[in-house]
């Protein structure tokens, strides 16, 4: 879910960690932004209103920008989960940004030199990982489909339960997108602009797509070659054997993955095998969710929980 974006002007006067904010947040535009103060994770301007809404906490002000007051709201830590949880299930995408030094390292450079800070994970409907985010009956899918044209237009849909590492990608008319669709029923569907238009206009596009889509700038056979190269082993998978549909298919979704894990390797498996009619699936049986593999969505890397400006 797209959020609206703040004016990033930051005039003269604006507070170091003000300044520290508005970057991080152009840089991770559609999130809500967890932005970590000392024991809390806080949310600002147009985030914050949308979080308050949604989880019934209180919304107060901090300050000014621009000459109005800036809206602020606070999860803490301890219970950040849950809260995020929430925010995940009713379709908004979240930024979780942690302190990466402790503020005595930051004190060393100057009494208004404000704590560094990252974004380590983007968290979203088709990319969650932990247990208890999850249904331990039925898969959590992220899905990207794509659009290949020389004469004809050929579909390609890639999807994969990030919590598990299986992956699966099929070659698709555009009659059978709808009943594959409907059979995986992903959390979450990356697409091109181009290809929802395409959709839309041959009233292929239903509404129950409309809040798991997700739109990305492109679906490019050829990006997606080194992209697949390095998830996948050379001697378990050769991307070259896929169409150039399913070649881009999967490459957005590995694309993607990798940017919402800032650095960590989520473990997709390639588990796949040529079947008629075009079509690969996975033939390797789902595994079990082990809830002692998988670290929490939230402060995966926190170097400490002292207040913090």
């Amino acid at each position: 879910m797209d959020q609206t974006p703040i004016d990033t002007a930051q005039p003269q006067g604006l507070t170091p960690m003000m300044a520290q904010y508005f970057e991080i947040k152009a840089v991770n535009p559609g999130y809500l932004l967890f932005y970590r103060m000392g024991d809390f994770y806080e949310l600002f301007f147009e985030d914050a209103e949308v979080a308050s809404a949604a989880l019934g906490i209180v919304l107060t002000k901090r300050g000014t920008h621009l000459g109005q007051p800036i809206g602020m709201c606070g999860v803490p830590i301890h219970a950040a989960n849950d809260y995020l949880n929430k925010l995940i299930k009713l379709g908004h995408r979240v930024a979780i940004c942690e302190q990466m030094e402790d503020p005595a390292e930051a004190k060393k450079r100057g009494s208004k030199s404000v704590v560094k800070r990252d974004v380590v994970r983007l968290v979203t409907p088709g990319t969650l990982t932990e247990d208890d985010h999850l249904d331990a009956r039925s898969s959590n899918y992220l899905a990207a489909l794509s659009m290949v044209r020389h004469g004809e237009t050929d579909f390609a849909l890639a999807w994969a339960d990030i919590s598990t590492g299986e992956t699966f990608v099929a070659d698709l008319t555009a009659a059978e997108l709808a009943d594959e669709m409907a059979r995986i029923d992903p959390a979450e569907l990356l697409l091109t602009d181009a290809t929802r238009a395409l959709l839309t206009e041959r009233h292929l596009y239903p509404p129950a797509w409309l809040p798991i889509a997700t739109i990305i700038e492109t679906v490019d056979s050829e990006v997606a070659m080194p992209l697949l190269r390095q998830a996948f082993a050379a001697d378990l998978f050769d991307p070259t054997s896929l169409s150039r549909a399913s070649r881009a298919a999967l490459g957005a979704l590995v694309g993607y993955v990798g940017e919402s894990q800032k650095g960590r390797r989520a473990p997709l498996r390639p588990r796949l095998q040529r079947r008629p009619a075009r079509r690969w699936r996975s033939m390797r049986q789902r595994a079990p969710r082990s809830k002692s593999s998988r670290p929490s969505a939230v402060n995966p890397r926190a170097r400490c929980a002292t207040p913090s400006t």
